[in-house]
């Protein structure tokens, strides 16, 4: 084979293995892929337990920042672009080595030089999930260099770096080592997106030479409008380790220093891209390493600059403070982890790890409790005035006779001595999670995420979550586990934040919920509701709950202490559906100023449901069950599923294509499981007569009607005719339902329901699924998961059968589906 030649340099050929192992370096663990860049680049995050965020590309490209993507150190990308910016973005390390009379050029990590020398590059990331190391091995010039990631609560993001001379013999070294394309303050991730050519004309990047301070500002706060707007915060980054050192702030002089020219030290560089560069002449005896550290953080003060400024005049006590802040982030993060039960031992350690990542992310969405089962009454008291601000003036009083900190025993006590049914939902809803982040991931941009750990103001803690709504419930599942008797709150959030037509919204935030919103000019703007959130994860907490408390629920059956979410979407009626089954759902615009106002005055509780009178509309928790239920039942088609009609996809995104003509036989089979729940449930409770709302009494009536009167056709196979009108009878009666409400409101009136007739709907639905379900059984004894209908009003509705993604991975799991 014929060797490539670039002038009179013959490449190397690189084909080694790639490789994965666990290692140790210092005191902990790292997982080690080998020969990573042989790999195409993939991506990762490292987490921090504070409110950093670092989302990095194995070649070295990365974006990070503070809280949320407006507090950004390198610009907010999506993934594809953060990978393709490894060169201009992030580290930078070039370096002239002289051996004798000669002077080699070495740039690792960078692709420009690839074959010149024989390398080896090797990526490691610690159990623990805070701390990444980048590391290449130049064996032509005997020379190994690797930095690594470390986050700091106090002094921001941290870059360790080592370069370590192998070889025999003593070293010359030109070192010019940095940061690339660091951000100033005031820059949001919109504006650095469509109009970065503007931000750069602002950008100003000043250095404080006797400190080595580099300050990455704007010259003004970028804005359209004839009025002055100062900028008073920066950007900032500074170093140790490195003495005699001069110092860059943009990468104007990299190309010049790759041909051999020294740099000139830069103090005041506009409308360029900032940049922190660390520029030393140095020798490097043979078995002998330096070692030094760049550090860079967001949102500075003055006073802050001012502080770094003197704590730099110690760089030893500086570095000590450094290590022991990065040291004490690992032991926080832990100990969070620890409490979800996130450490496991057993003789496999790639499971232990595995495991304890699997928590770490999960505690990352859902959040943590923050002192076990005790509650801040300055929380709470937050928490109610945002939710309610009649109900906080009204109990304002009463709660200040509380310690500062109590148990939640204490606070379901307060909740039962007091008769007001808003206050006991609030008590009962109210869950001391932190740690909480929305999605935050670059690969999924519409992600928005803000990671609320601390006041900007004075530092103190905050409690938080939100999250979109399968993150938060799905998530909440697992910590269930460590958490039991936090499972009442997470029901009771789940159904407050619930509608009265069987949905949920978009996101739920400890303060509510929101929902997705048209935005005319943004073709990505779209509405929905989810075909089975309710369904499926609502079942796992109503399981769990029986398992460990099986009379918990018992309490809730006929207490009116639940509400709906009002959200602004109506669902059309069901011969518009049927008409036009992908564009099924209305934003009132109107409702939704309308809601806004009522938040604005009232608080959080402005978004729910309120009555014909204007009150807010209270529900028991068999009310809530019910319209869980039904809402699936008016969409049930017989032999073949759950119609998906809502314009959101199933449980799997992939099925975004089947949402109109798709049919769910995965969320049928929940919808069974769910059924043997609910008719356990009315088996234990007490009460024998329950009063739910008349609205829905009839269309429960209407739904168990319309399948008693094709009981007879369960003994065959429904003909399209046959399945049509069965479609119709319960698509008419929620949309009867429906419209009843969104017209004129809850009229306020209840209707007893008795335990018999509970059974009897149960028992009634259940025969119809089941039906469904052994017609869905293929001839490999396995099960159909989605179905595509084909509906013609007036001729009947066809089903033709498909196998789709993973068929039979799912069909297996029906065992769990068909439980009983």
């Amino acid at each position: 084979m014929k060797r490539v030649k670039v002038g009179n340099t013959v490449l190397q050929k690189r084909d080694k293995e790639v490789k994965g192992s666990q290692v140790t370096i210092g005191d902990e663990i790292f997982y080690k892929i080998g020969n990573s860049d042989m790999m195409r680049p993939f991506f990762m995050s490292i987490v921090s337990d504070s409110n950093h965020w670092m989302f990095l590309s194995s070649n070295g490209g990365l974006t990070a920042g503070r809280k949320n993507s407006e507090y950004a150190l390198f610009p907010y990308y999506t993934d594809d672009k953060i990978t393709e910016s490894y060169d201009i973005t992030g580290s930078k390390t070039v370096l002239r080595i002289e051996d004798g009379d000669r002077e080699w050029l070495w740039e690792p990590f960078s692709r420009r030089y690839d074959g010149v020398y024989h390398i080896e590059r090797n990526l490691y990331k610690n159990t623990f999930g805070n701390k990444v190391i980048f590391e290449e091995i130049n064996e032509d010039l005997g020379l190994e260099f690797r930095y690594q990631w470390n986050s700091s609560n106090l002094y921001g993001f941290v870059r360790k770096s080592v370069l370590r001379n192998t070889g025999t013999k003593d070293l010359k070294i030109s070192l010019l080592d940095g940061l690339q394309n660091i951000l100033p303050y005031g820059v949001n991730a919109d504006l650095q997106n469509m109009r970065s050519n503007l931000v750069d004309a602002y950008k100003r990047s000043e250095l404080i030479p006797e400190a080595g301070i580099g300050i990455f500002a704007l010259s003004a706060i970028i804005v359209d409008k004839a009025e002055p707007s100062e900028a008073l915060k920066a950007n900032i980054a500074w170093s140790l380790g490195i003495p005699k050192s001069s110092f860059l702030v943009s990468s104007l002089q990299l190309e010049a220093f790759r041909k051999g020219i020294d740099p000139k030290q830069e103090t005041d560089v506009k409308a360029e891209k900032g940049a922190y560069f660390v520029h030393c002449r140095t020798a490097l005896k043979a078995e002998t390493e330096m070692e030094w550290q760049i550090v860079a953080n967001v949102n500075q003060t003055a006073s802050d600059i001012a502080a770094i400024k003197k704590k730099l005049e110690d760089p030893e006590a500086l570095k000590a403070e450094l290590s022991s802040d990065i040291a004490s982030g690992t032991k926080r993060l832990k100990i969070l982890a620890g409490a979800a039960d996130g450490f496991q031992c057993t003789q496999d350690t790639l499971r232990s790890s595995r495991h304890y990542a699997n928590v770490l992310y999960n505690i990352m969405r859902g959040g943590i409790f923050d002192r076990d089962y005790l509650v801040e009454k300055n929380d709470f008291l937050k928490y109610l005035r945002t939710a309610s601000t009649p109900v906080h003036n009204q109990f304002q009083a009463a709660l200040s006779g509380l310690p500062d900190v109590f148990d939640v025993d204490t606070l379901r006590k307060l909740a039962r001595e007091h008769g007001d049914l808003d206050f006991q939902r609030l008590c009962l809803e109210y869950l001391p999670l932190k740690f909480s982040r929305r999605h935050g991931d670059p690969s999924r941009p519409w992600n928005r995420f803000s990671i609320n750990t601390q006041s900007e103001v004075d530092g103190s803690k905050i409690l938080d979550y939100e999250g979109n709504w399968r993150d938060i419930f799905q998530n909440w599942e697992a910590l269930a586990h460590s958490f039991p008797e936090f499972i009442d709150g997470m029901i009771h959030k789940f159904l407050n934040a619930s509608t009265f037509d069987g949905y949920n919204p978009y996101r739920v935030t400890k303060s509510g919920f929101d929902w997705e919103v048209i935005e005319p000019d943004d073709p990505w703007s779209y509405i929905g509701y989810w075909g089975d959130h309710q369904i499926i994860y609502l079942l796992k907490f109503l399981e769990f709950i029986e398992d460990y408390y099986p009379s918990r629920l018992g309490k809730y059956w006929d207490s009116p202490v639940f509400v709906y979410a009002n959200v602004p979407y109506k669902i059309k009626s069901y011969y518009d559906i049927i008409d036009n089954p992908k564009d099924t759902i209305v934003f009132d615009h109107q409702l939704h100023q309308s809601i806004d106002k009522r938040r604005e005055e009232m608080g959080a509780d402005g978004t729910l449901l309120t009555g014909q009178q204007g009150q807010i509309v209270h529900v028991n928790l068999l009310e809530k069950l019910l319209v869980t239920i039904l809402a699936k039942c008016s969409n049930f088609i017989p032999e073949a599923g759950i119609w998906l009609n809502t314009q959101r996809p199933e449980w799997n995104d992939a099925n975004n294509a089947l949402v109109g003509n798709g049919v769910s036989m995965v969320t049928l089979y929940y919808l069974r499981r769910f059924l043997v729940k609910f008719r356990e449930i009315i088996g234990v409770v007490e009460t024998e007569d329950v009063e739910v709302s008349e609205e829905l009494t009839i269309f429960l009536h209407r739904v168990v009607d319309t399948l008693n009167k094709h009981e007879s056709v369960l003994k065959r196979n429904f003909s399209d005719v046959e399945r049509m009108q069965v479609m119709d009878g319960l698509g008419v009666a929620g949309s009867d339902y429906r419209e009843q409400i969104y017209n004129s409101g809850y009229s306020g009136k209840k209707k007893k329901l008795s335990k018999k007739e509970l059974l009897e709907f149960t028992d009634t639905v259940l025969a119809f699924l089941d039906h469904s379900i052994s017609a869905n059984k293929r001839k490999d004894d396995l099960y159909h998961s989605y179905n595509l209908v084909s509906i013609e009003p007036g001729k009947g509705a066809s089903v033709d059968y498909l196998s789709v993604m993973l068929e039979g991975q799912v069909a297996v799991l029906s065992a769990g589906y068909l439980k009983s």
